[in-house]
């Protein structure tokens, strides 16, 4: 695409299917290595990229002809394999269904970073769930608090704007 210039950033989040504490301190550096090749295979840039047990947070710079649904079953897929090929878990490793992704402001870049290095820490204080709320209510984006990381075909009863107040 010639004279095309673009600078996109994508915060990607998803969960362990169930949010199982499945990633182990143990292995996760060879997932997050084994991830980021395949973001580099795509031609895409894996700024950053940590976890805990149940979910991971990765920084993608995107190039404007990347589909991030795409790339991400991609991750998800490749990474399930590996992980069950390498038998890390006893059981089967999944990802759950979906995944979150919020747009960065190249002023954001070291603060999303800093966040993402930060992850153990940061859930001492605040679980997945609490956080990855936070994130949607921010963004403003319209979510059904009773499927957060539930895998369900089920009609939604009802929608949570991200202006409504907890009841």
């Amino acid at each position: 695409m010639a004279n095309t210039y673009t600078r996109l950033y994508v915060h990607v989040v998803f969960a362990v299917k169930g949010r199982a504490n499945l990633i182990s301190p143990k292995w996760k550096e060879e997932l997050f290595q084994y991830i980021t090749g395949i973001v580099t295979n795509k031609n895409q840039k894996l700024m950053v990229i940590n976890g805990i047990p149940d979910h991971i947070h990765i920084l993608i710079g995107l190039k404007p002809d990347c589909q991030l649904s795409d790339l991400v079953r991609d991750i998800k897929a490749n990474s399930s394999r590996w992980i069950n090929e390498h038998k890390f878990v006893a059981r089967k490793f999944e990802w759950q269904t979906g995944f979150g992704a919020f747009t960065v402001g190249h002023t954001q870049i070291q603060t999303v970073v800093k966040y993402i290095l930060a992850q153990e820490k940061h859930h001492m204080k605040k679980t997945f769930r609490e956080e990855y709320i936070k994130f949607l209510t921010a963004n403003q984006i319209d979510f059904k608090p009773e499927y957060i990381f539930e895998d369900t075909g089920a009609a939604p009863q009802t929608l949570r704007s991200y202006g409504a107040k907890k009841q």
